[in-house]
């Protein structure tokens, strides 16, 4: 398995590039409040997705994570919880 960090703090990923990461995920998690969230790009309405995985400044939520084709964004403890089982 191959992990790369980036520090949200030095790397930021803003606008287009979103996207970029967002679209090669066959599907997309993304922890909001309580609730999961369960996007497939391919299928999603873009802007949607772009508006639920950015935060305020229009960054990408932190943490992110890319496992196999799957994209996880935001901090979720029963998300991560079955990331481990």
């Amino acid at each position: 398995m191959i992990v790369k960090e980036i520090d949200a703090r030095k790397e930021v990923i803003t606008g287009a590039d979103v996207w970029q990461v967002l679209s090669k995920a066959e599907t997309v998690h993304v922890a909001s409040g309580q609730k999961i969230l369960r996007y497939e790009p391919e299928t999603s309405n873009r802007d949607d997705l772009i508006k639920m995985a950015t935060g305020r400044s229009g960054n990408l939520r932190a943490p992110t994570l890319k496992i196999g084709d799957n994209v996880y964004v935001g901090f979720s403890s029963s998300m991560y919880e079955k990331l481990v089982q």
